[in-house]
């Protein structure tokens, strides 16, 4: 138990509900609370060091208080942080990651992925003037009744594994929502297709998170996400790339992994620089909806306060132009030797384990084969508890990470934090292992 952590829970439990602002921060017997990062690493307020390889749920890219984002940040906040005017440094911003993809024609931007998926959805309306949203089962899509639907389903709810239930999170979602948002199973091409065909008439766009994390963090299929676009496009409906997460992968997004291009991408986390951030870009025809043409109101009026605001563009951009191709490529090879040490710290561990990921992501699992979908991640109470005690002997050993057992590396890293990281794995699991069933017999995948 961390001692001053532990006074500050108390005390936040007085004003804040649950004690937090995002349950994703909330440990046993309480969370922790961070002094100062620099570079990989942070300190708490006891003055434990551990090397972070949550990087705040993956957003940042660059690690803690990198100098040419710090520089520029405090430059602009000299000059102020907000206006009811437009500055200049949004539009080279926009010119920067319009000119990462080719599939950027246009670009907008908002405060979180949260508003860019709510902003990727009503443009998709807007645009074909349908309701309609088909989504995969266990994805995660932000904090928005529509890509909330079927995000944590069980086996007393889930429906049938080729037509998924559509299953609300919230207490009190409308019916209506659950009505207009069709699930689809994962990495299932026919099955997905079927679904989609008994509601050709009612879907506005097919959103799609190219390699979901609460999905296991595996890829989607090419197969999978082809069907997708096929089908999208023979019945006027859009397909968009949730790369709130995956827009690391590549430089232009993980998309450039796939033949397959979206009408519509999503981003968010990284592409703030450590600062708040959204934005939704596409094709030039779609995009237009969100534009006053010949004195007309727009389809899609769109506004907000600190949308666009100079100090996430002033850090953004500094961000990503530091994250050309050839830091992309590093921190992606980088990534291939991390998850190689973790396969061999689970082989040494002998237990039922599994790495999944690509590029500068990784997933652990605490069962032999790795997971194919929602379903076959959902794991029993014993594999729960596992998991956070595993969770937990990371953060013992001097690891940050994310709940889920899922890390995302940064720039400042290198083999020597991989290797803190691998002999961590290996120690956590070691501390686990009577507790898995199957463990001395468990193979790394």
């Amino acid at each position: 138990m961390s001692h001053r952590s532990a006074e500050l829970f108390l005390q936040a439990q007085e004003f804040l509900a649950g004690g937090v602002s995002r349950n994703t921060l909330l440990r046993q017997p309480h969370p922790l609370y961070v002094a100062s990062g620099n570079g990989c690493r942070v300190v708490d307020v006891d003055g434990v060091e551990r090397i972070d390889f949550a990087n705040n749920m993956a957003s940042l890219i660059h690690g803690h208080a990198h100098p040419a984002i710090v520089e520029a940040v405090t430059a602009q906040v000299k000059r102020g942080t907000a206006f009811t005017m437009a500055t200049e440094v949004e539009i080279a911003y926009a010119r920067h990651l319009c000119g990462r993809s080719a599939n950027f024609d246009k670009l907008r931007f908002v405060n979180s992925g949260t508003e860019a998926v709510m902003a990727a959805l009503k443009a998709a309306r807007a645009f074909t003037g349908r309701a309609g949203l088909a989504k995969t089962e266990g994805a995660y899509h932000g904090a928005y009744d529509y890509a909330e639907v079927s995000q944590a389903p069980g086996p007393q709810n889930w429906g049938a594994p080729d037509r998924p239930a559509s299953v609300p999170l919230a207490v009190g979602t409308p019916e209506g929502v659950l009505h207009d948002v069709v699930v689809l199973p994962f990495n299932d091409p026919e099955a997905a297709t079927a679904a989609l065909n008994e509601h050709r008439d009612e879907i506005a766009c097919v959103l799609l998170d190219l390699m979901p994390h609460r999905l296991g963090l595996v890829r989607a299929d090419d197969s999978y996400v082809q069907a997708l676009r096929e089908w999208t496009m023979e019945n006027g409906a859009l397909l968009v790339f949730d790369e709130v997460i995956t827009f690391r992968t590549e430089v232009g997004g993980m998309q450039a992994r796939y033949e397959a291009s979206p009408d519509l991408t999503a981003m968010g986390k990284m592409i703030g620089g450590g600062l708040p951030v959204g934005a939704l870009a596409g094709r030039d025809e779609v995009m237009k909806v969100f534009s006053v043409q010949g004195g007309a109101p727009p389809r899609l009026p769109h506004s907000g306060t600190f949308s666009a605001n100079p100090l996430t563009m002033a850090a953004g951009l500094a961000a990503m132009q530091l994250f050309d191709a050839d830091a992309t490529a590093r921190l992606n090879r980088l990534g291939d030797v991390a998850r190689s040490k973790i396969k061999e710290a689970i082989s040494v561990a002998a237990v039922p384990a599994s790495v999944t990921g690509t590029g500068s992501m990784f997933r652990i699992h605490l069962r032999s084969t790795p997971p194919r979908d929602y379903r076959s991640l959902f794991p029993s109470p014993a594999e729960a508890e596992a998991l956070r005690l595993f969770i937990d002997g990371l953060y013992d050993a001097g690891v940050v990470m994310i709940y889920s057992g899922a890390g995302a590396l940064s720039t400042p890293m290198g083999e020597a934090e991989v290797d803190a990281l691998a002999e961590a794995v290996l120690t956590s699991l070691r501390t686990v292992k009577t507790r898995l069933p199957g463990s001395g017999s468990g193979a790394a995948t």
